[in-house]
């Protein structure tokens, strides 16, 4: 009877633990897993259209400025200020394929680069990635524009509480 009840404990503690495993993707697979989402001909991309989604990519600080940016839109019948698609930074996209060069940043942070061709131009995505406790999130976004660099955090302003 014990080396049953011995078996059954250690079963229930594999698949406890095999779930967190799953959950403890890279940072390289979490950048990898957003961009095939955009690959194709008729790639959907990721939708970006529910405070849980925004939650799912987004740390909770930059997760905030995008929904209160949003609610604030909302309420004066506005686009958002964030009114493309960060992760492409465009509206529409034809992506055959992506590169993801990755720089940790101990203890818990990465900066992914990632280039692609979009249609018939070139683009480069840097994006500052932080683990939480659930897994990877996007600290903050770099895109080009004119030949400066613009970020999510600049774009959108400090959160609340904070100075700039």
């Amino acid at each position: 009877m014990l080396t049953r009840r011995a078996l059954l404990l250690a079963t229930a503690a594999a698949v406890i633990t095999i779930p967190a495993v799953a959950g403890d993707a890279s940072p390289h697979d979490f950048v990898a897993a957003i961009y095939d989402a955009y690959k194709g001909k008729d790639a959907k991309g990721i939708a970006l259209d529910n405070d849980r989604a925004i939650r799912r990519y987004f740390e909770p600080s930059v997760a905030e400025l995008i929904i209160n940016d949003r609610k604030k839109a909302a309420r004066r019948k506005e686009a958002p200020t964030l009114d493309g698609d960060p992760f492409v930074d465009a509206q529409d996209w034809d992506i055959t394929a992506f590169d993801i060069a990755l720089v940790d940043k101990p203890p818990d942070g990465a900066i992914a680069t990632v280039k692609f061709r979009n249609a018939d131009q070139q683009s480069t995505v840097v994006l500052a990635l932080v683990k939480v406790k659930n897994g990877w999130r996007i600290s903050d976004i770099t895109w080009q524009h004119d030949g400066k660099p613009e970020t999510l955090r600049g774009l959108l302003g400090p959160p609340k509480g904070h100075s700039a």
